[in-house]
């Protein structure tokens, strides 16, 4: 019984290396038609490393040949099958610069886009490659408005940006955890004004407020009154904006506090509006004014 094993198992062996010895034979051949034949049905049987290898030796044999662009497509295919999405990004690009008007095109360059997008970072790191996706993305588009694929590269070009926007919000955030305050106010103030469409508008607006208030509470004396002045008109940019927001209760006991701080104790938001009002009108008339003067 043990010796059957061991034949069995001496036999299993045998046919293993035999497999393996066929496909390196294979990979180093330079019969065109039957390595093409070979990778395809690897590539048909899944099996996309193996495939990708034959493709790539291939290349070399069929360049300048009517199969070249076939060949060099599914180099890119395999390689994106196989999830080396890095390999194919960069077979693709070079399959696009070589045949702009292979019929294979069209789809190798949503794939290269596709692979861009697989390989751009977590918004704690580096977003060099998500800046160079949302650019190929943007011209895909542009170049392919019928695309099949147009709502995919949309619902790409959304997570990207609210990456980018993600980015921003928490960089500038880390400076309120550091209790510099004055620094992360304006780099709150600094990421509205590079995008002020951030999905984070809201938590940005309030940091803001919060950062001059806590600015101002911890200022030597001399100096709070214009600060705690400061966090008065953020907090008005904010209840301006965003009336309802979840923020607001919170803010309005910060303001009650600043006005205690100013020595305004009796005056109320309502009342603080409607002179900001009154006075804003009152500028306006005085511009006016002036321009029928001239």
């Amino acid at each position: 019984m043990k010796r059957i094993y061991i034949l069995f198992a001496l036999a299993v062996l045998a046919l293993t290396v035999s497999c393996k010895s066929q496909y390196e034979i294979l990979l180093n051949s330079n019969d065109v038609e039957q390595k093409y034949e070979a990778a395809f049905d690897y590539y048909n049987q899944g099996k996309y490393s193996k495939a990708g290898s034959l493709f790539e030796s291939l290349s070399v044999l069929t360049n300048g040949t009517e199969k070249d662009d076939t060949v060099k497509y599914y180099w890119g295919l395999s390689n994106y099958k196989f999830k080396d999405y890095y390999t194919a990004e960069t077979n693709f690009e070079q399959f696009i610069e070589q045949y702009p008007r292979s019929p294979f095109t069209s789809e190798a360059r949503y794939l290269r886009l596709d692979c861009l997008y697989r390989s751009t970072l977590r918004y704690e790191l580096d977003q060099s490659p998500t800046y160079k996706a949302i650019t190929a993305i943007s011209e895909y588009m542009i170049e392919y408005p019928s695309s099949p694929h147009m709502q995919t590269c949309r619902d790409m070009l959304v997570d990207l940006n609210e990456r980018l926007d993600k980015k921003a919000y928490e960089s500038a955030k880390l400076y309120y955890k550091m209790e510099d305050y004055l620094a992360s106010r304006v780099a709150f103030r600094n990421v509205l004004k590079d995008d002020s469409e951030n999905i984070y508008r809201e938590d940005i607006l309030y940091y803001i407020a919060m950062s001059s208030f806590k600015y101002a509470a911890n200022s030597v004396p001399a100096k709070q009154k214009e600060r705690y002045l400061t966090f008065v008109d953020d907090y008005f940019n904010f209840i301006g904006e965003i009336p309802q927001s979840h923020y607001r209760r919170e803010l309005d006991s910060v303001y009650q506090r600043a006005q205690r701080a100013l020595g305004r104790r009796g005056v109320s938001v309502e009342e603080e509006t409607s002179e900001r009002d009154f006075a804003r009108e009152r500028r306006q008339m005085e511009r006016e004014a002036k321009k029928s003067e001239k």
